[in-house]
């Protein structure tokens, strides 16, 4: 594995799509996602968007491969700037759409309720190529950043809407503390530490 620079932005951006282009129906990217005929521009955009949050708030891993990313946001680090009103302004127009944001914003309200309090670390999002998807990959770069943080104190709190994605963060010793259904689709809540 290896920790991202900002050239990376642009792969990181491709891993992601490809990862989550696939998924159909009710999920938290879907959500987001103006679902039209800009689809896949429109989830480039987010994923963009995630990579410059993890770039600025957190660390961003990638696999040696080239095939898989892990990005983890310090909500503790986060703060206000014209660089993050800018970049949450062309979400709003660019992907979400003005008319849904609202939506998206009680999500996000309803989520962070379920976090916390105090200092923890978020794995913002993870992902696999579509063609590399069950060979091994995000689990081994899952390992390899879970040892690479093995004395981190902080909690790890991660939500997760797929019952296959809440399977494999228990395999890493995550444990369920909640599940939320007032979006419509399960949220589960889970921790590490």
């Amino acid at each position: 594995m290896r920790i991202a620079n900002y050239t990376d932005k642009n792969l990181v951006a491709e891993i992601l799509v490809s990862a989550f282009l696939p998924l159909k129906g009710e999920n938290s990217i879907n959500l987001v996602v103006k679902q039209d005929e800009k689809r896949v521009e429109r989830m480039k955009i987010l994923m963009e968007y995630l990579f410059e949050k993890a770039f600025n708030f957190g660390e961003i891993y990638i696999s040696n491969n080239d095939q898989a990313c892990i990005l983890l946001s310090f909500p503790y680090t986060e703060k206000t700037t014209l660089k993050t009103i800018c970049l949450d302004f062309k979400l709003a127009n660019k992907c979400i759409g003005f008319n849904r944001v609202f939506k998206v914003l009680k999500r996000q309200q309803k989520v962070k309720h379920n976090y916390p309090k105090g200092k923890y670390i978020i794995p913002l999002i993870m992902g696999v190529t579509n063609e590399c998807k069950g060979n091994g990959t995000a689990a081994r770069l899952m390992l390899e950043v879970k040892n690479y943080h093995k004395k981190n104190k902080l909690p790890v709190i991660v939500d997760a809407a797929s019952k296959k994605n809440v399977k494999l963060y228990q395999k890493f010793g995550f444990k369920v503390f909640k599940e939320d259904k007032s979006l419509g689709f399960p949220i589960c809540f889970l921790r590490l530490n």
